[in-house]
């Protein structure tokens, strides 16, 4: 059996989206996923963030707790609480967009940021530009929220979902040197998205695989 691989999400169709990507690309390692979708249902509400952060880290020392090798956040909204974690188990914990972020800086210093939720703004701003000091590097983000997509998600309207971020990805790709995709949600629209803008377009599920199999792989 392969490495222990915990995977906590705040939103349920991330879990089976994660099944599928563990399942083709790393069959040998033993996934197991947690899922609190109240996390982030507060924090969209309005709750104070540092009670779902505390929450967040229960969830992750949880899945420390249970043996996990490797532990992924996949919540860009509670990354936050991530930071808090760390300083509380010895096992490595991974934002879902570090490997992402990580790309990002090096890649151009006008980074667009796309979101559809908008407690994703500050935390995916704050860790694109802890990755740039970590790496040396000025940057500047140029965020766009479309809660409209969100809320046309949530109600289970993709097809809306989907041409709200389109139209906001091309007015933002305009602007900037490279564009972020800030939720595992629209990573499905890297490859129509990159076919109409003239930079490069990242997503955050395909690069942590990346991350994942090579943390994998390094004894």
């Amino acid at each position: 059996m392969g490495a222990r691989i915990a995977f906590v999400h705040t939103v349920g169709f991330l879990a089976d989206e994660f099944r599928k990507l563990m399942g083709e690309q790393m069959p040998d390692a033993d996934p197991f996923h947690v899922l609190n979708e109240s996390l982030l249902q507060d924090l969209l509400r309005g709750a104070e963030p540092a009670n779902v952060y505390r929450r967040v880290v229960d969830q992750v020392l949880l899945a420390a707790d249970a043996g996990a090798d490797i532990v992924v956040m996949t919540c860009s909204s509670t990354s936050p609480g991530v930071d808090i974690a760390r300083k509380m188990t010895s096992k490595p914990i991974l934002k879902i967009d570090d490997p992402m972020m990580a790309r990002a800086v090096v890649q151009g210093s006008r980074i667009g940021l796309l979101c559809t939720a908008t407690s994703t703004l500050a935390p995916s701003t704050a860790l694109l530009q802890a990755h740039a000091a970590m790496q040396g590097r000025e940057i500047s983000v140029v965020p766009a929220v479309n809660a409209d997509a969100y809320q046309a998600l949530m109600a289970g309207d993709r097809q809306t979902h989907d041409r709200l971020v389109l139209e906001s990805a091309i007015a933002l790709g305009a602007q900037v040197d490279v564009l972020v995709l800030a939720q595992a949600s629209l990573a499905h629209l890297q490859t129509p998205i990159s076919g109409r803008v003239s930079v490069p377009v990242l997503a955050s599920p395909s690069l942590l695989m990346e991350e994942l199999k090579h943390r994998a792989q390094t004894p």
